[in-house]
């Protein structure tokens, strides 16, 4: 059964740190480019980041120097590193996969093959 799974989310107040897991079961990550994605109430859709197959990572300049991507391939996991987190911050995260290449100018807008269910990232006093 393909599945992926987001954890992490959670209630922070503004300056604080999180980690969000995206779990891949029946497949595995190493061989997808993924990517994280969130949407907050209102607001579009926003590709947040990514780490390439052969594990280049792109951020978007609203996250830059905050967040970081990692895969971990023995757990077949990616983590996003969410530091110095601010209020606008606060939305639904989703990681999703997509099977060839990405680069700078591609990441955020190629089709995403297979998408998580999500995990609420709440910044607030």
């Amino acid at each position: 059964h393909v599945q992926l799974v987001e954890s992490g989310g959670d209630l922070v107040q503004p300056g604080g740190s999180l980690r969000l897991s995206c779990a891949a079961s029946g497949f595995t990550l190493s061989g997808y480019a993924v990517g994280w994605f969130r949407q907050a109430p209102g607001k579009e859709h926003e590709g947040v980041s990514c780490v390439a197959i052969e594990d280049n990572t792109y951020y978007a300049d609203s996250v830059k120097g905050r967040f970081t991507i990692s895969r971990d391939n023995a757990k077949n996991a990616v983590y996003l590193y969410m530091n110095s987190l601010k209020p606008e911050d606060t939305a639904v995260y989703s990681c999703a996969v997509y099977k060839g290449r990405v680069n700078e100018q591609t990441w955020s807008s190629v089709e995403y093959d297979f998408w998580g269910q999500g995990t609420q990232v709440t910044v607030s006093p």
